[in-house]
């Protein structure tokens, strides 16, 4: 019969071995504060302030209007003007700039006179993500002038408010300004759960092994649920507390607030680690050393877990057989509820298909677990 006082010393030597262990101790608190700060600042989708060169060859009053509304935005940085065509490969090329807009001669005489301006813009192709968002941004911008000087040269024949074919009004709802980190948090804390659970189960109980102590404690009363319990339990509540630290953290640094129930998110991370918690003792169960239950833990969990969950790669731009690998991914679940209480504060009724999927794989993998442990040499 499993019992609590014989679970109570396990735990606190698991304590005092975490505190005693550097790597331990690393792993859990040195990592996740680095990595927090690191995707909260240095990784960044948003594509702001691109270079921007400007080749006037009209040198007008229409001319400069139609550049400003580029440099005056926050999207692009005008860097460099350019005086000749043979300037635009040297500042491309050189990277001063990442966009170059080429505005012809004759660009006022034709605007006024109602005739269509043909406006090169030539972008730097080397970072397609940026390229593609920049170009995208000159678009929309470029529109709204045509529609501008449209609208004014209609008001000058006497027609007056003219009615748009469509009234295009954009609003965006739970990340109204677009900014990554409201998007990266969430998944940051299923990256360090993942560092937490799984790699710091595996590294315990292998280091257990190592020293000769795994072998005591089989042949000792304890039974090997106890063993589990009291190995287990401490990680599960430091997991708790780095999600709640990254909760906090998230708000006062990023302003990320939890929109849903507190209860759903906690509910779904402690699915979500004993997932971790499963895997992390699998990997115990194959591995003899702590070196090669790292280099295990992190093949199965982490690397996953940052690669094939959505964390930081749109699931749906991967190849169809990348795709289907990830629907074995217990974080591509995690990080869709996660992200949906988060922003949205949807309810159970909108998550429970990634609930469901999380509670079976932490059934499924535990139970692997366990029959492993018996074969291993483990009392039942």
């Amino acid at each position: 019969m499993i019992s609590r006082h014989r679970i109570r010393p396990i735990i606190k030597k698991e304590f005092r071995q975490i505190v005693r262990d550097r790597r331990s101790l690393g792993v859990l608190l040195v990592v996740p504060a680095f990595m927090l700060i690191m995707f909260g600042y240095a990784l960044n989708y948003d594509v702001r302030h691109v270079k921007l060169a400007v080749f006037d060859q009209d040198h007008s009053t229409q001319s400069r209007e139609f550049t400003e509304q580029f440099i005056h935005s926050e999207y692009f940085d005008e860097v460099a003007a350019i005086h000749s065509s043979r300037e635009i490969d040297t500042v491309i090329s050189g990277q001063i700039a990442r966009v170059v807009v080429v505005i012809p001669q004759n660009f006022s005489q034709d605007i006024l006179a109602s005739r269509p301006v043909k406006v090169q813009v030539l972008v730097d192709g080397a970072n397609a993500t940026t390229a593609a968002t920049a170009a995208g941004y000159l678009a929309a911008m470029t529109q709204d002038y045509s529609t501008k000087i449209t609208l004014e040269a209609l008001a000058h024949y006497g027609v007056s408010k003219p009615a748009l074919p469509i009234d295009y009004r954009p609003r965006v709802w739970y990340n109204p300004e677009l900014t990554s980190p409201r998007f990266l948090v969430p998944g940051l804390i299923g990256f360090i759960l993942m560092i937490s659970t799984v790699v710091s189960t595996s590294l315990s109980i292998v280091r257990e092994r190592e020293k000769g102590t795994l072998e005591q404690i089989v042949v000792s009363p304890i039974h090997p649920m106890e063993l589990l319990l009291g190995k287990t339990l401490p990680y599960v509540l430091i997991s708790l507390i780095s999600t709640t630290l990254i909760l906090i953290t998230g708000y006062f640094l990023f302003n990320v607030v939890v929109r849903g129930s507190l209860a759903l998110l906690y509910l779904e991370t402690l699915l979500f680690i004993f997932c971790g918690l499963g895997v992390g003792i699998f990997v115990s169960t194959v591995s003899d050393k702590q070196e090669d239950a790292f280099m295990l833990s992190s093949t199965l969990a982490m690397l996953p877990t940052f690669m094939l969950s959505g964390f930081s790669f749109p699931i749906r731009n991967m190849p169809v057989p990348i795709q289907m690998i990830t629907y074995l991914n217990p974080a591509r679940y995690f990080l869709t509820a996660l992200r949906s209480i988060i922003l949205k504060g949807v309810t159970i009724s909108s998550v429970w298909q990634e609930t469901l999927f999380m509670a079976l794989f932490a059934i499924w993998i535990t139970t692997v677990s366990w029959n492993k442990m018996r074969k291993s040499g483990f009392r039942v």
